[in-house]
């Protein structure tokens, strides 16, 4: 059976089906995959937010070993893998990191300066995680006192 134009009726279902969905970290996460999971894409359109997000999920995703030039300012600053402007470039211009179209970015920026760690001071917080934040701060500390008498015990 061929696949024509016009010529798409099929008898028989798909023949070679996945029975589980593929995992990148079944066997035990590496350190890449670990670091490519827990990744933030941001500075990108949704159409590049979306291929990095598949990359990362079927472990295509390869990190830079090195720094790359920025298209813009022509400066080796371009730290994150598939991108080609830098962050302060794509801030200036309000474009998208990867592909340099201007188009809706659908997670910003920080303005600070380049963080490759997890934000810390996202600009959407609410008041209510800044308690709790508090309150889990107040554990910790006494998790440490607790630690402490224990050595010196």
């Amino acid at each position: 059976m061929s696949s024509q134009k016009g010529n798409v009726s099929r008898s028989r279902a798909q023949k070679h089906k996945n029975n589980t969905a593929f995992v990148n970290n079944k066997y035990g996460a590496t350190v890449q995959v670990q670091k490519a999971n827990s990744k933030i894409h941001d500075g990108l359109c949704k159409h590049c937010k979306g291929v990095l997000e598949w990359r990362v999920r079927y472990n295509k995703y390869k990190s830079l070993t090195q720094p790359k030039k920025c298209i813009k300012c022509a400066q080796r600053t371009v730290k994150d893998a598939y991108h080609i402007l830098c962050k302060p470039c794509s801030l200036e211009l309000d474009i998208c990191c990867k592909c340099g179209k201007k188009e809706k970015i659908v997670i910003p920026i920080n303005s600070e300066g380049d963080n490759d760690d997890e934000e810390e001071g996202g600009q959407g917080e609410v008041k209510g995680e800044e308690k709790d934040e508090e309150k889990g701060g107040e554990e910790k500390d006494e998790e440490k006192e607790e630690r402490k008498m224990k050595k010196k015990k």
